[in-house]
C-alpha cells in the first residue's frame, strides 16, 4: 500500500511538471512567430501542443534513459529522492514563470535528481560520468543554438539579396515548418525526461525489475505536456517575443531553424539540454548576426541570472524537500 501511494504521488508530481513544463517552455516556440506575425496566437498555440504530443512517440527514448539511468544510480535511490527532485523543479519552474524569467525546467530537474541523491546516499549516489555529460550537453547547446542562428541568418539574406519586402510572406509560411519542427524538437528531448523519472521510480519501488519506458508512461507524459503548451505562458512569450529586439520574419525564421536542428540533434544522441535556453541563444544570434547593436543586450541579465543559479537552487531546495520528505514518506 505505501508503494502505491508513494507512486501515486511521483506520478501526479511528474505529470505536473510536465504541465508546467510545456506551459512555461511554450514560449520557447510560439514566441518568435507570434511576434513576427506569422501566424495567430491562438494557432501557434494549438499548432506547438499537437506536435509536442506527437513527438515523443516518433524519435526514441535516448533521453529518458539519460535521465533515469545516467545521472543517479536507479538500483542505489529511493522514492523519496524522485519526488523531491521533482516538487523542487516544479516550484521553481512556477516561480520563474510569475517572474517572466525563461529559466530551464531541465536545469531544475537536473538540480533536483543531484540534490535529492545527494542527500539520501551523498556522493556515491551520483554517477559523476554521466553527470558531466549531462552538464556539457547543458551548457554547450546554448552556445551552438547562438552559432548556428547566426550562421543561419547570413546564408538567409545572402540568399534573399534583392528581394523586395513582399518575401516576408514567404518567411512567414516558411516558419510553419520550423516552428512546427522546433515543438517536435522540445516534445522530443522535454517529454523524454518526464518519461525517464516515472521509469526510475518504478525501477526504485520494484515495479519494474529493468529500466524500460512503458507505452502508458510515453502516452500520460505526451499529453500533459500538450495540455500545458496549449495553456500558454504569456509571460514568458512576452520576454522572447520583444525585450531582445524587434523580431522581423528573418529572425524568426533562422532562430527556429538553429533551435530545433540543435534540440533534435542532442535528442538524438540522448542529450538533456534546455529548450530555453538554446532558443534564447538563437533569438540572440539571429539579431546579434544582422547587426550587434540590434540587441538589447542588458535585457539578458535575467536569463543570465537563472541560467547561473538554477541549478545550485534546485540542489539545495530538493535536499531540503527530501530531509521534509522522509520524515512522512521514509527514506
Amino acid at each position: 500500500m505505501h508503494s502505491t501511494i508513494s507512486f501515486g504521488l511521483l506520478l501526479v508530481l511528474a505529470l505536473g511538471f510536465a504541465y508546467t513544463n510545456g506551459f512555461h517552455d511554450t514560449a520557447n516556440v510560439v514566441a518568435t512567430m507570434i511576434a513576427s506575425r506569422a501566424i495567430s496566437p491562438r494557432l501557434a498555440l494549438a499548432l506547438s501542443a499537437v506536435a509536442n504530443f506527437i513527438a515523443p512517440f516518433l524519435f526514441g527514448t535516448a533521453v529518458a534513459k539519460v535521465v533515469g539511468e545516467g545521472i543517479i544510480d536507479s538500483q542505489s535511490v529511493s522514492i523519496t529522492v524522485v519526488i523531491a527532485a521533482l516538487l523542487s523543479a516544479v516550484l521553481w519552474n512556477l516561480v520563474t514563470w510569475w517572474f517572466g524569467i525563461p529559466s530551464s525546467s531541465s536545469h531544475a530537474l537536473v538540480g533536483g535528481l543531484v540534490g535529492g541523491a545527494l542527500a539520501f546516499g551523498g556522493p556515491g549516489a551520483v554517477m559523476v560520468d554521466g553527470l558531466i555529460g549531462v552538464f556539457l550537453a547543458l551548457f554547450i547547446s546554448p552556445v551552438l543554438g547562438f552559432v548556428v542562428s547566426w550562421i543561419t541568418l547570413r546564408l538567409v539574406l545572402f540568399l534573399a539579396r534583392g528581394a523586395t519586402p513582399k518575401i516576408n510572406k514567404t518567411f512567414n509560411r516558411l516558419q510553419l515548418i520550423t516552428a512546427t519542427s522546433l515543438a517536435m524538437a522540445h516534445g522530443t528531448n522535454d517529454g523524454q525526461k518526464i518519461m525517464g523519472l516515472i521509469a526510475l521510480g518504478l525501477v526504485s519501488l520494484g515495479f519494474q525489475e529493468t529500466f524500460t519506458i512503458p507505452t502508458w508512461v510515453i502516452l500520460a507524459s505526451a499529453t500533459a505536456m500538450g495540455l500545458g503548451t496549449a495553456s500558454g505562458g504569456w509571460r514568458i512569450i512576452h520576454t522572447l517575443g520583444g525585450k531582445f529586439f524587434r523580431i522581423r520574419p528573418i529572425h524568426s525564421l533562422s532562430s527556429q531553424f538553429a533551435s530545433a536542428a540543435v534540440i533534435f540533434g542532442a535528442s538524438l544522441v540522448g542529450g538533456p539540454v534546455s529548450t530555453t535556453h538554446v532558443v534564447s541563444s538563437s533569438v540572440v544570434g539571429a539579431g546579434a548576426s544582422e547587426r550587434m547593436s540590434k540587441v538589447r543586450w542588458t535585457n539578458l541579465s535575467d536569463i543570465g541570472i537563472a541560467w547561473l543559479i538554477t541549478i545550485p537552487v534546485t540542489t539545495l531546495m530538493a535536499a531540503v524537500l527530501y530531509y521534509l520528505l522522509r520524515l512522512v514518506l521514509g527514506p
